[in-house]
């Protein structure tokens, strides 16, 4: 027997009758671009409005790819920057039309699984991993149904599917640039034992820089990327005898806790005594008492770049690799470099 709400549902024909139309007009009266008069599509908006009809885009949707929803796949939503990118792109793609369906792979593997193989029976027309954190059968799932995948900031993984990442050969190399000029001797990068590609490409990145430049470098993974994992590593950092003088946190998340350990527990001045730079240009790293300086990711360019990606049409076509550069944004967590007197 029918729930209350399935009885208070109205239908095309019911629409029909009740504006004196046929259920083609109905039909194109909903579908965008189709031809109807004005006089019809008022007495069917009309009737629609007092029936409280609503079109099912989904049953609707099942024969047209750009009408099915849009699966983006991630994991610790909350997070400052998985939640920037992903307010930025459901934005983008409801502004362009598409249904979006968001799946919080958090819950562990089984958890996410079984959310994940909702999307397939919803037949669900693209899939987009916000993160590197996702498990990498997640993505295989999601590959072999195939289903048009884009991956963002995972360091060309999957050959199937396009790319959405950063350049970070330059990035890292100007990132230990500025911290050499403001005349830092002791550096050191803080990181996370959750080894996303991402993050993986920022920790190498500075360490091959470090490395060709012929500076003294060190690397710390003592958590997750949090708050609690920059507060954590600075407490151990900086009360070692040689504790550095220049600081890159591969997240501004870690930058913010290892300020805050930094100044609270050992009253250090920044940038006097030490200089700090993030990734990612978080809200907070702005706020007044980090004025972090870091490297922003470009969210609008490349969440517009991943909605275009979703209008190609399918087929035999090669997959695309996007590559952003992510600008450095100066605040006041790095001394200005030593200018020689001449």
């Amino acid at each position: 027997m029918k729930d209350e709400k399935e009885k208070n549902v109205a239908s095309a024909a019911e629409v029909a009758r009740l504006a004196g139309v046929s259920r083609s007009a109905v039909s194109r009266t909903f579908t965008p671009g189709a031809s109807v008069s004005e006089e019809t599509r008022k007495r069917v908006m009309k009737a629609a409005n007092a029936l409280n009809y609503h079109v099912n885009h989904l049953a609707r949707g099942l024969s047209n790819k750009k009408s099915r929803p849009v699966c983006l796949l991630g994991a610790n939503l909350n997070a400052p920057y998985q939640a920037a990118l992903l307010d930025a792109l459901t934005r983008k793609l409801q502004k362009a039309g598409r249904a979006v369906m968001v799946i919080n792979t958090s819950g562990g593997k089984d958890y996410a699984d079984a959310a994940l193989r909702q999307t397939l029976n919803y037949r669900a027309s693209a899939t987009i991993v916000l993160s590197g954190t996702p498990q990498e059968s997640l993505v295989d799932i999601c590959v072999n149904s195939g289903q048009h995948v884009i991956l963002v900031n995972r360091a060309g993984q999957f050959e199937g599917a396009d790319h959405i990442s950063i350049d970070y050969s330059a990035i890292m190399a100007d990132a230990l640039y500025m911290l050499t000029q403001a005349g830092c001797k002791e550096l050191a990068v803080v990181s996370s034992t959750i080894q996303s590609p991402s993050l993986l490409a920022r920790e190498n990145g500075f360490l091959q820089a470090a490395s060709e430049a012929g500076v003294h470098c060190t690397v710390h993974r003592m958590g997750p990327t949090s708050y609690e994992t920059g507060v954590e590593t600075a407490r151990q950092l900086l009360a070692a005898r040689n504790r550095p003088d220049g600081v890159f946190c591969v997240t501004d998340l870690i930058a913010c806790g290892f300020m805050d350990s930094a100044r609270q527990e050992f009253d250090l001045t920044i940038p006097d005594d030490l200089c700090v730079i993030g990734f990612d240009n978080i809200e907070q790293g702005s706020w007044l008492s980090y004025q972090l300086t870091t490297f922003r990711q470009p969210l609008d360019d490349m969440t517009n770049a991943i909605v275009n990606l979703l209008e190609k049409e399918d087929g035999d076509f090669p997959r695309k690799n996007k590559l952003f550069t992510a600008p450095v944004v100066w605040r006041q967590s790095v001394r200005p470099p030593k200018i020689e007197d001449k």
